[in-house]
């Protein structure tokens, strides 16, 4: 398939990096973001030019629109728009969950997510075409306890994803993709040592690539799940 160039927020561990290895060895340009810029060295090392990784807090609304200015200078518009950082909140009931835990995850998963919408969807819209994939969950979908403002927030992915769909113009798409379970940091962080059944994030990443890959601006407003996941 062409050469994509895909932005991806969240890169420097996970089901980011992993994504970005896979896209970078499927021959598409990576703009890359993540908060920790010490994260960042090792990617850097790994994939060099034509890729690009940039320290940014996406909760930033300022260093995003900087941040998507030079991607969009140096490379284009992205293809494929892929907002997959975020946080979870430690395990605990909701009234135990400070104010302030709170608004910080909402201020990642949420906001930090519209910031980087608006950063690059009116390139993607002057030149007619582009993929915008919000990273959702399973608990986007479905709820359990002591996980309440994570849900919240990826209960608000689905449906900000929705309206987002409705409102882009023809050869755009937005989509809520919802990886399925994977061994990973913050599974660990609900699941302690059975995340460990699960497949980690590079066995994810090689049927999650070529899905991500094959999107369409016909997907427009679908909500999604990583096939076998």
């Amino acid at each position: 398939m062409p050469s994509l160039h895909i932005a991806i927020t969240g890169v420097s561990r996970g089901l980011g990096r992993a994504m970005t290895l896979g896209f970078a060895e499927h021959g598409h340009r990576i703009s890359g973001c993540a908060r920790s810029a010490d994260a960042l060295t090792e990617l850097k090392k790994e994939l060099g030019a034509p890729h690009s990784f940039s320290s940014v807090d996406i909760r930033n609304e300022a260093s995003v629109s900087q941040w998507a200015k030079t991607v969009i200078s140096e490379a284009g518009a992205p293809d494929l728009l892929i907002n997959c950082a975020a946080v979870i909140n430690r395990n605990a009931p909701l009234w135990e969950i400070s104010g302030g835990e709170f608004a910080e995850l909402m201020d990642i998963n949420l906001n930090g997510l519209t910031h980087v919408i608006r950063a690059f969807t009116p390139s993607m819209i002057d030149r007619g075409s582009g993929i915008i994939v919000n990273f959702s969950s399973g608990w986007g979908r479905s709820t359990s306890p002591e996980v309440a403002p994570y849900c919240a927030s990826k209960w608000a992915v689905e449906g900000l994803t929705q309206a987002l769909a409705q409102e882009l113009p023809p050869g755009l798409a937005a989509v809520a993709f919802n990886p399925g379970i994977i061994d990973t940091d913050m599974l660990r962080s609900c699941f302690g040592l059975g995340a460990a059944h699960h497949p980690d994030a590079s066995e994810w990443a090689e049927s999650a690539v070529p899905f991500l890959e094959g999107l369409t601006s016909a997907d427009n407003g679908k909500a999604l799940t990583c096939p076998g996941h």
